[in-house]
């Protein structure tokens, strides 16, 4: 394999059996992208809302939508050697319907890259004591990151195995400050500092905070060995980090009186904790730019014929992610949960329904999987699948009752698989590797 198609990392093709890796580096990688600043931050905003009770039921309720989502979508990943948005044309969406699919993960994950990159900035700019500047540090920061995902996922397991246990040393050293300034008892069943949260809305923004990630867990599983090895994978990194980094959270808000989770970190473990911690921040910041590259990869293959390396996408969005973190759209996190809880999960529903459930492509994709090769067919665009997604985003922002996510899954599955039901079978169009 030469250097250009390992940075290009099987953007546009199944990734072949000897390239697969051992489940322990991709779980380290997910693990990473869960107990991050951003997760600390999302408890921090249960804890200074609810009680410690409250806030581990609505974390439990969220993870297991979050987990039902990443291993039914990542064991279709894992088998087809396949990223979510090249796996979506053969799952419900054709040709270029996985292409809007990859666009608008793109445009996603370069905006959770610039939410990380200023978390990672502001932890750099006050380990110098400001003497640094926030918009230096995001530069140096955001291209770092860039420069790391540039090389493909290897390079990012190799940083996860780095920065996951520094920052699980940092939160350690949180918990023992915590347990040893207060009493336990005390804050797990104080009264929240803040407004109250109310369960449904806390649901709603723990599924919302890692439902992309969860919908885009094939372009991580699509290197795992075996449908075991995913199982593991999303269980022990869903849980862990949902679980873990929340509930730690909630006790380091209710004893600090505050969600400003930098605060927590600095007050509890000092400067150079808040600076591993925010070095850690690399371990979700390179899988949501490298997911992005992959996303928008297909689109513009797709689309406009365009065969770019992805490793050179990689470098054009991590540079319009990093100008995003200098224009400050951290101060936008909440507001870019909601709508990323009810945007992408319906994409999800769509996918396992076809894949697991109608299997309309499922003799193509054996025999092609068994040449290490992409099918011969796929729809142009299904216009089903289109509509399903965007009742299923409308009836979660219009269905404010429960959890939109799981509201908006349901509804968007429930109308594709009637739609595909009743529909008049589609044309196909045949490709070849080179488009």
């Amino acid at each position: 394999m030469s250097q250009s198609e390992a940075i290009d990392d099987y953007s546009l093709s199944r990734v072949p059996q000897d390239q697969r890796q051992s489940m322990f580096s991709i779980l380290l990688v997910r693990i990473g992208a869960l107990t991050c600043i951003s997760q600390f931050l999302l408890g921090a905003a249960l804890g200074y809302g609810m009680t410690l009770w409250d806030a581990f039921l609505a974390t439990m309720f969220g993870s297991i939508i979050l987990q039902v989502v990443a291993c039914v979508l990542g064991i279709a990943g894992a088998k087809e050697g396949m990223s979510t948005s090249l796996l979506a044309r053969w799952s419900g969406f054709g040709r270029y319907g996985s292409s809007i699919i990859g666009l608008v993960f793109a445009i996603s994950l370069t905006g959770w890259f610039g939410v990380q990159n200023s978390v990672f900035a502001e932890g750099i700019d006050a380990v110098t004591g400001g003497k640094l500047g926030f918009v230096i540090a995001s530069i140096i920061t955001g291209l770092a990151t860039t420069l790391l995902v540039y090389f493909g996922f290897k390079w990012i397991t190799w940083t996860a195995k780095i920065t996951v246990p520094l920052f699980l040393i940092v939160m350690g050293i949180g918990v023992y400050q915590v347990l040893k300034n207060h009493s336990l008892a005390t804050l797990a069943t104080m009264e929240p500092p803040g407004p109250l949260l109310t369960i449904g809305a806390a649901t709603t923004m723990v599924a919302g905070g890692f439902i992309v990630g969860c919908v885009t867990t094939p372009d991580m599983t699509r290197f795992a060995k075996s449908t075991k090895d995913v199982i593991w994978i999303t269980v022990i990194g869903t849980f862990l980090g949902e679980l873990g980094v929340n509930l730690i959270a909630v006790l380091m808000a209710h004893a600090i009186g505050s969600s400003d989770v930098m605060a927590i970190v600095m007050q509890l473990t000092g400067l150079m904790g808040g600076a591993i911690v925010a070095f850690a921040t690399i371990k979700i910041n390179d899988i949501n730019l490298y997911s992005s590259s992959l996303g928008i990869t297909n689109f513009l293959s797709t689309i406009f014929k365009v065969q770019m390396n992805r490793g050179v996408l990689t470098l054009i969005l991590g540079v319009i992610g990093t100008v995003l973190s200098i224009m400050g759209i951290l101060d936008k996190f909440i507001t870019f949960l909601t709508i990323l809880g009810v945007a992408i999960p319906p994409i999800a529903g769509i996918m396992a329904i076809d894949y697991f459930i109608l299997k309309r492509y499922r003799s193509e994709l054996d025999a092609s999987r068994a040449k290490g090769t992409l099918p011969e067919y796929c729809e142009k665009i299904n216009w089903i699948a289109i509509f399903a997604w965007i009742i299923g985003f409308a009836s979660g922002l219009l269905i404010t009752w429960g959890v939109q996510a799981l509201t908006s899954i349901i509804v968007s599955s429930l109308f594709y698989y009637i739609g595909m039901k009743v529909k008049v079978p589609q044309k196909v169009i045949t490709f070849s590797k080179s488009e």
